[in-house]
């Protein structure tokens, strides 16, 4: 079993801002399966599909960016006490894959970790409080601009619009962001991470063009 976990705020307001790259991601996946998400009853949307003999959960928190954990925490332990699994409570969580926006590398970016910290998003903040562990893989979607965004100015930068011009570069790279979560599925982390691991937009060169295999930050 794999868990495909975007996340994102609901609701009209927030449809189209940076910061629900993580459901903008997962839905176009969806759409090429023709997966329609439902609700559950829980604070989440889900939808089901079966790759190479696999069932592949895709997961949408519905409790708001900052509360992502509670339902992922809920949602795991019903799915163990159902099936009596344990893929997905293992230490690492090594089969759940959590997209995420990050306004701190550029627009057309993708990053892949294994595990690691935060980084400053307050959804993985409160995944890895609410599941005691940081070891889990996360798919960051770029959404930065070339010029530094301050402290002062990153909340109203994350929860605005996408602008025409950047809307075009996210439709545009959407397969690339499928690919990449089928590569998860398919391949393994590792493999996901040498491949998938760098910008696919030339609006400015890449600092990081070594793989990150090693560098589990």
């Amino acid at each position: 079993m794999k868990l495909i976990v975007g996340l994102g705020n609901p609701g009209s307001k927030y449809e189209t801002t940076r910061h629900n790259a993580g459901f903008i991601v997962i839905d176009h996946f969806a759409e090429l399966f023709k997966i329609k998400f439902s609700e559950s009853t829980g604070d989440w949307l889900e939808g089901r599909l079966n790759l190479n003999n696999e069932e592949v959960i895709l997961l949408k928190p519905m409790t708001y960016m900052n509360n992502s954990g509670i339902a992922i925490k809920e949602f795991m332990d019903r799915i163990n006490e159902q099936t009596g699994s344990v893929e997905l409570k293992s230490a690492s969580y090594n089969n759940m894959l959590v997209i995420v926006d990050d306004f701190q590398i550029g627009l057309g970016s993708i990053r892949v970790r294994k595990k690691g910290s935060d980084g400053g998003h307050n959804g993985l903040l409160s995944i890895i409080y609410h599941l005691n562990t940081d070891e889990f893989p996360r798919m960051r979607i770029g959404i930065g601009k070339e010029n530094e965004i301050t402290k002062n100015e990153f909340i109203d930068f994350v929860l605005g619009k996408f602008t025409k011009g950047e809307s075009k570069i996210l439709k545009e790279l959407m397969p690339k962001y499928s690919e990449c979560i089928m590569s998860f599925i398919n391949d393994g982390i590792a493999k996901t991470m040498n491949t998938f691991n760098r910008s696919f937009i030339d609006l400015k060169p890449e600092k990081e063009k070594s793989p990150d295999i090693a560098k589990d930050k």
